[in-house]
């Protein structure tokens, strides 16, 4: 039997781009080791004055993973938590994530496009058929959010291209 289309829009889906989130924090890290960068101008790092700085960024990326799939299967989402300090705790907050991941059973996203899920977005209360909210609005404000941190990335000076944030670009 195939595993349900919801189970398989979103775990595997976040699985590979947490990765690749785990693999441009490695990246960062690398830099904050060869001394290119302090810690606190990574973490503090924002695009525009009134957008959330990367620590934030990385943070409500891994929170989408809980938000989207606990309400899949049924159950309530877990608390999102604080991470540890610094860069170490955002690589952590990420194995975290990938882990719970690694422990979700096909099986119990069985009839999940059959639930109308309940969300906030920003101010706004969302009451979203299963599919709709995956597709209009977790997966969207996952990807959102790691792309700011690409962003922010790149915009430190490192050197990241598409193949990092995705895994499958090759380039000479």
């Amino acid at each position: 039997m195939n595993p349900p289309l919801l189970y398989t829009a979103s775990v595997p889906v976040f699985q590979r781009y947490l990765t690749q989130l785990g693999l441009m924090l490695d990246a960062a890290q690398a830099e904050l080791t060869a001394g290119r960068l302090s810690e606190a101008q990574l973490l503090e790092a924002r695009l525009a004055p009134d957008m959330l700085p990367l620590h934030l960024q990385v943070q409500v990326a891994a929170g989408f993973v809980l938000r989207a799939c606990a309400p899949l299967q049924g159950q309530a989402v877990p608390a999102l938590g604080t991470p540890g300090p610094g860069m170490s705790g955002l690589q952590a907050l990420v194995q975290e994530r990938l882990t719970y991941l690694d422990t979700r059973v096909a099986e119990s996203f069985r009839d999940a496009e059959l639930r109308q899920i309940s969300s906030d977005a920003g101010q706004a209360l969302l009451q979203l058929p299963a599919s709709e909210f995956l597709q209009h609005f977790a997966l969207p404000n996952f990807f959102f959010h790691l792309t700011c941190t690409y962003a922010l990335l790149r915009q430190l000076g490192l050197p990241l291209g598409k193949q990092d944030f995705d895994g499958l670009h090759r380039y000479r």
